[in-house]
């Protein structure tokens, strides 16, 4: 079905036996029959989240599943509550791991922050000059560079060239329609990190191939998004030892 136009928004929490059963992929197979773009996890008290937004006729075909469920589930509540629409481009299922990420803040002969994102046992690497950022707003250009092995995501102190800290890190989930690392290969990947600083969905879009591809890297429009902030310049410290590269480097 064709994308239409986000009506309205909701977001609900199914309550009862709903784990276990099929619910996050027979939810997210209805939506896409349905238009209705948005997510759908399960959340650590048993119950099952659902964010979804489209046109009004087909949130209610939606909450109408969502209050009998697929068939194995007892539902016993749908919490509902109008929101915003966050600008969704699929409806994809949250909760997938995926492996650990790592931002380290690096002083080379360019100050830049090293992305990387665990892939197949290695870690995929991006640096990103102006740093991450929290406000969908702002697109980091971010340049693939070589893979690295995860020994090295402890890494922090004084280089040849300057030093490292490692910045943020914590787990992260798959996101969006296609597997990784197809998502990858095909230059448009969406995840969620789980950091002490980013957290939520984001991007990275691949503007440019070649010997260094380009990518955007887009922080996706969600509850944990921090519009007009800047948290390369309010958070430096390192999540390991709580110092800033500067302080690292004897400079403050």
């Amino acid at each position: 079905m064709a994308k239409q136009k986000a009506e309205a928004a909701v977001r609900a929490t199914v309550r009862g036996s709903v784990q276990g059963v099929g619910f996050r992929y027979e939810a997210r197979r209805r939506a896409l029959d349905l238009g209705v773009l948005g997510w759908v996890r399960n959340e650590g008290d048993g119950t099952v989240r659902v964010h979804a937004e489209g046109p009004r006729q087909a949130l209610d075909s939606l909450l109408e599943f969502l209050h009998r469920g697929p068939s194995g589930a007892a539902v016993t509540a749908v919490e509902v509550e109008e929101v915003k629409p966050e600008g969704h481009e699929q409806f994809g299922i949250r909760g997938v791991a995926a492996g650990v990420f790592v931002v380290q803040e690096h002083a080379a002969t360019a100050h830049h922050w090293d992305l990387r994102l665990e892939v197949g046992g290695v870690m995929r690497s991006w640096a990103v000059p102006k740093g991450p950022s929290m406000d969908p707003a702002v697109k980091r250009i971010a340049i693939e560079v070589e893979d690295h092995d995860r020994s090295h995501n402890e890494f922090e102190g004084r280089t040849d060239g300057g030093g490292v800290i490692v910045w943020d890190r914590g787990p992260y989930e798959q996101g969006g329609r296609v597997a990784w690392p197809e998502a990858l290969e095909r230059g448009h990947a969406v995840f969620v990190l789980h950091g002490e600083k980013l957290r939520g969905g984001f991007a990275l879009q691949r503007t440019r191939r070649g010997e260094k591809p380009q990518w955007l890297l887009i922080k996706r429009k969600d509850e944990a998004a921090e519009p007009g902030s800047d948290v390369a310049a309010a958070r430096p410290e390192s999540v390991l030892s709580g110092q800033s590269l500067g302080e690292l480097l004897g400079g403050g």
